[in-house]
């Protein structure tokens, strides 16, 4: 089967879409950034656009495995790491990489999504999703995430809008 994933910053949602028969197989609630919808590098926004996964992190690893640099740290987040580092970015569990496909847009230069560092990711099940909340990526359940990174291979198209 062929996947394409959309993502609606307004409605925070990611869809996982079947591309012969463009229906919804799946439908996921999500955070997007703070900030709102934007490509500018530094800007902590959540780019908007065609983009493909051009990189799979963390393939059976754990579910809430911490990721710092796209590598596991080796430790298992819970609930005390929080309180511990309230400030701290959580990135868990799986990484869908994300890579612009627009010259101009969001690819090369200081628009270029993978050089952002953006990623949808996992983040600790006691957020609450569907919010305006992280600084520029696309998180969701660690459930749902080993789900659908289960499901689409590298090069999924995904498109943000």
């Amino acid at each position: 089967m062929e996947y394409e994933i959309q993502v609606s910053i307004q409605n925070k949602t990611l869809e996982l879409m079947n591309t012969v028969s463009r229906g919804i197989i799946k439908s996921y609630i999500i955070n997007t950034s703070r900030n709102g919808p934007g490509e500018l590098a530094d800007s902590n926004c959540t780019p908007r656009g065609k983009h493909i996964i051009r990189a799979k992190i963390g393939t059976n690893a754990p579910a809430n495995t911490i990721f710092r640099g796209r590598r596991p740290t080796g430790e298992i987040y819970n609930a005390s790491m929080r309180e511990e580092f309230p400030n701290r970015d959580w990135i868990l569990t799986r990484i869908l990489w994300l890579s612009g496909k627009e010259l101009g847009k969001n690819r090369l230069g200081n628009v270029d999504t993978m050089r952002r560092y953006i990623y949808i990711h996992g983040c600790p099940d006691e957020y609450e999703l569907g919010k305006d909340s992280t600084i520029g990526c696309i998180n969701m359940r660690n459930n749902d995430l080993m789900e659908l990174f289960d499901l689409v291979p590298v090069y999924t198209p995904v498109l943000i809008v």
